[in-house]
């Protein structure tokens, strides 16, 4: 390149073009080229430059490692003229300049480029105006700045918090979220439950982009002007924050708190990045449309159809209590924090207390979570460790009104998880006692008051187990023996013929394993009666051998318990009354979630921790799951091979999960009144008394159209009442009948333990003087303990007002209705109750 080319290049180019053709000349004259590779420094912070550089291909870029002389540091582009400033002021090089890329400059060397400026004053001159030009530039341009950050100050978000924390899939899957948003430019919003920290998200996404140096800044959606002139600006007044942003990201806030009338526009920003400044009255032009720089990153409580159609990317955060994995993490972060923010020592958490915040559902999410944390460090005063009761808010409306007992008394805990429950007890003596029992009842004596077993059966058992209901639940079903016999015939088939059991086929049995255990009863109840089973030891002996035959024969097809769970009639009857224990067994669903991965409850599994062996639920029914007390025999297997303590026997409401968790089924409700019918079918002869009929009971047929008509008195008057209510319901629509039926359950467990009271107080007594008759030994001097009439009366009456009473108030419970949408519901189990006192008291 010629000189006259280099002059035309510089005065076209460079800064220099302001010199005359003269000095141009001359200046490319001592021009001298020079070549430097990437990475190479030209000159360093502090040293005197050696020369003019004018920058002719290639790219450069500056450092300061002086924070004073940090604005200094940008990079240059072909054109760029380096130390002029520093060579007419004779000054040191202010910054360290280093190539990005292989560079080609035109050099001038220090001493010919003094001797230039020498020989031609209007160099000086020249760069004098340009420093003045620049300083006004710099001044105009240190104005806006001044003014913007002004004008967003209110609004800046500094820092983003520390990023997602946990390792829970939840926790893994936001922080991909979070990367892929950062990633591109285009909107986002971030929605999900108050408390979560969604407005920190967006930080994070906007400091983990390449825009992480513009600003940013967070707008509450509420105080946004219904204009919109705030965010907007007004024709030919003051800027928007869009305006005032540039390429910075914007935050909106809880959009769902946003005016009305300004969703449209924000919905048109969204889709085009275009908006119209706000004009000041109609008579003025429309304003033009402006093109949005701005990132927006929407944060809400819910999503917007409006606005979500408008986003380029959605990010649903997940509420704490699904992520009860990360709640571990989140303390200790927490921990930390405050800690170091007050120059305390760090406490450590509990295991109990852990282990009651993740059984804490956390409304308020990790806001909540960080309050608790705060207040807890204050309230240890200085402890080294924050325990359990440290936290005695944490209360889920789950656990109110209930006391663990098992925390409350530790030898039931060491009781239930021992040998001795149930195994030892089963196979130890319940598998040999029912033998013995079956026995008796085929070759001894056959009348109750000569036969033991028939004595025990009826006047103790049925009269024990229906008052241990409302107190231990299904606990028989843990030493059942029909069971027994299924499980030893499970094992031995096994071991003889090797198998895969079958699965439950849990749709087909869900849908009609009730109805079979509702028709085995029925016909149970008409055997009884029809057959005087009360009295007759060996077809009792039989029907205790066709329940076992049921469990024998579905234990040898199926895995597990199927016929406890499904079909077993005794177990359908059990798990009815259990619905009104005062006790549960359940599990703390935070701490299943958050620290187990085996679910060795559930499935079975090798010794874990404190966990026992286990082959899992007889009852395939995992505890943190459990709402109904039907669903769980108290085996307490799940309480053995539990390693984190989550299991608990919780002492409760009586009944509470009718009115709170439960769900009806159609076969429970015809069972219910089957028990209801079978007190009556128990007491034909003051039926027949009462309404003055003469059916001769010795004949079958008689017997047994009476039998079946008993059976269904109860549903009767009950369709009626609830016909009744449904046409005067005085405007407001009753519950439907299948839920209003469990009001009735008081009243079924109480009228069959009023009708049992009788065997139970009036024989049961006699245990001592028939167990001797039994082996043909004479028991006539041996004491016995029978309740006078009158007492028996007494109680069987105290009995059914009780139950009466509280079917009212549990139908009440249900229903959540007025009294007066009820009266006839309540008229009808007055009447029931009157009935069965008149058939059984009087």
């Amino acid at each position: 390149m010629t000189s006259s080319d280099i002059a035309i290049w510089l005065q076209e180019r460079t800064a220099l073009g302001i010199l005359s053709p003269q000095v141009l000349g001359a200046i490319a004259q001592v021009i001298t080229e020079k070549t430097l590779p990437a990475d190479a420094i030209l000159v360093r912070e502090g040293s005197v430059p050696d020369g003019l550089y004018i920058l002719l291909q290639g790219q450069l870029e500056s450092g300061c490692v002086n924070s004073q002389n940090s604005g200094l540091e940008r990079g240059f582009l072909p054109g760029a003229v380096i130390h002029l400033q520093e060579l007419l002021l004779r000054e040191s090089a202010q910054c360290t300049i280093t190539t990005l890329s292989e560079s080609h400059l035109w050099m001038i060397p220090a001493d010919k480029f003094q001797e230039l400026i020498a020989q031609y004053p209007e160099i000086a001159q020249a760069v004098s105006r340009l420093l003045v030009q620049e300083l006004a530039q710099l001044t105009s341009a240190f104005t806006y700045e001044q003014e913007r950050a002004i004008a967003l100050r209110p609004y800046v978000v500094t820092k983003a918090k520390r990023g997602i924390v946990g390792s829970s899939r939840y926790a893994v899957k936001l922080r991909e979220q979070i990367r892929q948003a950062a990633s591109h430019r285009g909107s986002v919003l971030i929605f999900g439950e108050p408390g979560l920290e969604k407005d920190n998200i967006a930080a994070l996404i906007h400091f983990g982009s390449p825009q992480r140096h513009e600003p940013i800044i967070k707008v509450n959606c509420s105080i946004l002007q219904t204009s919109g002139a705030d965010l907007f600006g007004r024709v030919g007044g003051k800027p928007g924050l869009l305006e005032w942003l540039g390429e910075g990201t914007l935050i909106l806030n809880n959009i769902q708190e946003t005016p009305p009338e300004l969703l449209p526009a924000l919905a048109n920003l969204l889709r085009t990045s275009k908006y119209k400044p706000v004009t000041r009255s109609q008579e003025e032009m429309v304003s033009l449309e402006r093109m949005s720089l701005a990132r927006i990153l929407i944060v809400a409580e819910k999503t917007d159809k409006n606005i979500e159609k408008c986003v380029h990317q959605l990010i649903k955060v997940p509420p704490l209590r699904v992520r009860k994995t990360d709640i571990k993490s989140q303390v200790e972060y927490y921990i930390n924090l405050y800690s170091l923010a007050r120059g305390i020592v760090k406490p450590k958490v509990t295991p109990e207390a852990l282990r009651r915040l993740q059984s804490y559902d956390f409304p308020g999410n990790l806001k909540e979570l960080e309050n608790l944390v705060q207040r807890a460090i204050v309230q240890a005063g200085g402890a080294k460790e924050l325990t359990e009761e440290i936290f005695w808010s944490v209360e889920t409306k789950k656990k109110q009104f209930r006391v663990n007992l098992l925390n409350l008394y530790p030898g039931l805990r060491k009781f239930l998880r021992s040998p001795w429950w149930p195994d030892r007890i089963n196979y130890g003596f319940t598998a040999f006692a029912f033998a013995f029992i079956v026995a008796v009842l085929f070759f001894g004596p056959q009348t109750r008051d000569r036969n033991f077993v028939l004595n025990f059966f009826w006047a103790w058992w049925w009269t024990g187990f229906l008052f241990l209901f409302p107190f231990l639940g299904r606990v028989w079903c843990a030493v059942c023996p029909f069971m027994i016999y299924g499980e030893i015939t499970q094992k031995i088939s096994l071991k003889l013929f090797p198998r895969e059991l079958r699965k439950w086929e849990r749709q087909a049995a869900e849908k009609w394993g009730g109805w079979f255990l509702f028709g085995l009863f029925a016909l149970i109840f008409l055997w009884e009666e029809l057959w005087d089973l009360e009295n007759t030891a060996y077809l009792s002996g039989c029907l205790l051998l066709l329940i076992t035959s049921g469990a024998v024969i579905f234990s040898t097809i199926f895995e597990r318990r199927f016929w406890c769970r499904y079909l077993c009639p005794i177990g359908g009857m059990n798990g009815l009354f259990a619905k009104l224990s005062m006790t549960e067994l359940r599990a703390q669903q935070g701490i299943c979630s958050a620290t187990c991965t085996t679910y060795q409850c559930y499935k079975g599994g090798p010794q874990k921790g404190e966990g026992m062996a286990s082959d899992g639920c007889p009852l395939y029914s995992h505890p943190a799951q459990l709402t109904d007390n039907k669903d769980c025999v108290l085996c307490m297997t799940c309480l053995k091979a539990c390693p984190h303590r989550s299991v608990e026997f919780n002492l409760r409401p009586p009944g509470i999960e009718l009115w709170t968790t439960h769900v009806p089924h159609s076969y429970e409700v015809a069972l219910l009144f089957l028990m209801l019918g079978g007190v009556y079918l128990h007491r034909l002869p003051e039926i027949q008394s009462w309404l003055g009929l003469n059916f001769d009971l010795q004949q079958f047929l008689p017997h047994l159209e009476l039998s079946l008509l008993a059976l269904c008195v109860p549903i009767i008057p009950i369709l009626i009442v609830y016909a009744l209510m449904y046409w005067m319901n005085f405007g407001r629509k009753p519950k439907q009948f299948i839920e209003l039926a469990y009001g009735y359950l008081p009243l079924v467990l109480g009228a069959n333990l009023a009708h049992y009271l009788r065997l139970g107080l009036g024989e049961g007594g006699r245990i001592l003087p028939v167990t001797f008759t039994t082996f043909g030994l004479n028991g006539d001097k041996l004491p016995t303990l029978v309740a006078h009439p009158a007492v028996i009366s007494f109680l069987q009456g105290t009995t059914l007002i009780f139950a009466v009473l509280l079917s009212m108030i549990l139908t009440q419970k249900i229903a959540r209705q007025p009294i007066r949408s009820l009266v006839w519901q309540h008229l009808g189990i007055i009447g029931l109750g009157l009935s069965l006192w008149r058939i059984i008291v009087a």
